[in-house]
């Protein structure tokens, strides 16, 4: 701890965003820079609290405070060393990860936590204009391949992992750029692409090849892919989305969420003069009250949406850390996103009954509020009398979640188990019912965050790293069995 005081004497700051009008205008990303003195004031916050939670917090095992003490000190070349010593890529968990590990600060007991994930995206973005993130080439190649399918931080992390221990990886992308999510399911206002980009030069000249427009299993037969690997890493993500099968959910004009952000990245990229059903004047439903929720969101606002509506069908938390969520736990709160601050409305506590239309489009929405209440353990709602009101609506998102993996294509073509909830059945060495074939990331954990693909992409390298050599020295944050207790 540089500061013994710092805790004490500063308060917690984040860099201001743009103007609402300006950043509406365009699709850079939402916050200023944060100037690097103020920052070092902020890592000066962290406490020498003997037990660092955060570390626990963090998924990738973080080393936090070491960081945050580089920082202070102004010895930021060692910082990036220690934050990539456990994460590969700190600018998109600095940009998309919800930070669990500020809700485990211990200054957080009884006052705001450190900044961590400003501090983190700060200290990526300084190595970065320094040059000092370079490739990494591997000194020795082992002979063995590896196939990854799937380019979204789970299959990133493992691919570059076995390209520096040494093996040829292949990584194999159904769409026609290399990034799943990060790449057509982030809008471009929470984190530019070009950052996505320069990380993938990065991984070209380490030695990974990427092939784009490729679906195994459809496109190219899968069983025989395998047979041409070494090992495989599923990393296919979990991109069943949940539905909402009411009335009316035929009408034109109700669509996925993914189905409504991912043109809005191609339009980004310049592949598109327009969305193909742009929200430009029209009354926006967006169903689903999280992360995704708030994506649409915030793309509704830059096309001119003549009104926003986000439903949740849970009741609102409170501002503040909620009781039955004590320090270090993930607190229920109320969260509130850029894109909220920029304007929509959310209402909580309601469920949508149908969905109405005219000719064919839909029009509105009936729905009715909900009590929440557990019954036998298990969360149910109940309709209030009475609370029936309709909403118009010419275009409505469905940001609902996602249930799991597709098992069409190389799931149910190399008959992979799956376990009750549809995600891929996988050993405490991260392999498959198919011996060779490893799984990484919401393929089996189930819809989750970055940091944990990320994590999980870490350690599936290490096990398949130990099945085709023996041994392996790459690091492993975690394993399919303790991830559970987290």
């Amino acid at each position: 701890m540089g500061d013994p005081k710092g805790f004490m004497e500063h308060g917690r700051a984040l860099p201001d965003s743009r103007s609402i009008p300006v950043r509406l205008r365009d699709w850079q990303e939402v916050y200023e820079p944060f100037d690097d003195a103020e920052l070092q004031i902020q890592a000066s916050r962290c406490m020498d609290c003997g037990i660092p939670f955060c570390n626990n917090g963090c998924p990738l095992g973080n080393l936090i405070p070491d960081w945050n003490d580089l920082v202070y000190r102004n010895n930021w070349r060692r910082a990036i060393e220690s934050l990539h010593a456990t994460n590969n890529f700190p600018e998109f968990t600095g940009r998309l990860c919800p930070a669990p590990c500020e809700s485990a600060c211990v200054l957080g007991i009884n006052e705001d936590p450190v900044t961590i994930k400003q501090v983190e995206v700060e200290i990526i973005e300084r190595a970065w204009e320094e040059g000092w993130v370079q490739p990494l080439i591997a000194e020795v190649k082992t002979g063995k391949s590896v196939a990854v399918i799937g380019s979204g931080p789970a299959g990133l992390a493992a691919a570059q992992q076995l390209t520096r221990a040494g093996h040829e990886v292949t990584v194999y992308e159904r769409a026609d750029r290399i990034g799943g999510l990060l790449r057509y399911g982030i809008p471009e206002f929470k984190m530019e692409k070009r950052f996505l980009d320069r990380r993938l030069d990065q991984m070209r000249e380490e030695g990974t090849i990427f092939k784009t427009g490729i679906e195994v299993g459809v496109d190219i037969n899968a069983v025989e892919l395998s047979d041409e690997y070494d090992a495989v890493v599923l990393a296919i993500g979990a991109t069943k989305w949940r539905d909402l099968l009411i009335p009316g959910r035929e009408l034109s004009g109700i669509y996925q969420a993914m189905e409504y952000l991912t043109p809005a990245n191609h339009v980004a990229e310049g592949d598109f003069d327009s969305h193909p059903f742009s929200a430009s004047g029209k009354n926006v439903v967006i169903i689903g009250g999280g992360d995704t929720g708030a994506d649409c969101l915030g793309t509704a606002h830059r096309h001119g949406a003549a009104s926003v509506l986000q439903f949740e069908i849970m009741p609102e938390p409170p501002e503040i850390r909620d009781s039955s969520t004590p320090w270090p736990t993930w607190p229920l709160m109320l969260r509130s996103s850029a894109a909220h601050k920029e304007g929509g409305e959310r209402v909580f506590s309601i469920s949508t009954k149908q969905f109405v239309g005219n000719e064919g489009n839909v029009t509105g929405l009936e729905t009715i509020l909900v009590e929440q209440f557990y019954e036998d353990g298990r969360l149910t709602f109940e309709e209030v009398p009475g609370s029936e009101q309709e909403y118009k609506a010419d275009l409505v998102c469905l940001a609902l979640g996602f249930t799991g993996p597709q098992e069409e294509g190389i799931v149910s073509a190399m008959e992979i188990e799956t376990d009750q909830r549809g995600n891929v059945k996988r050993d405490d060495n991260w392999m498959s019912s198919v011996d060779g074939v490893f799984v990484a990331g919401d393929a089996g954990r189930g819809q989750s965050l970055i940091v944990w693909a990320i994590a999980e992409g870490r350690s599936c390298a290490a096990s398949v790293d130990q099945w085709l050599q023996g041994k392996s020295m790459l690091p492993k944050p975690v394993t399919p069995f303790t991830q559970q207790l987290r």
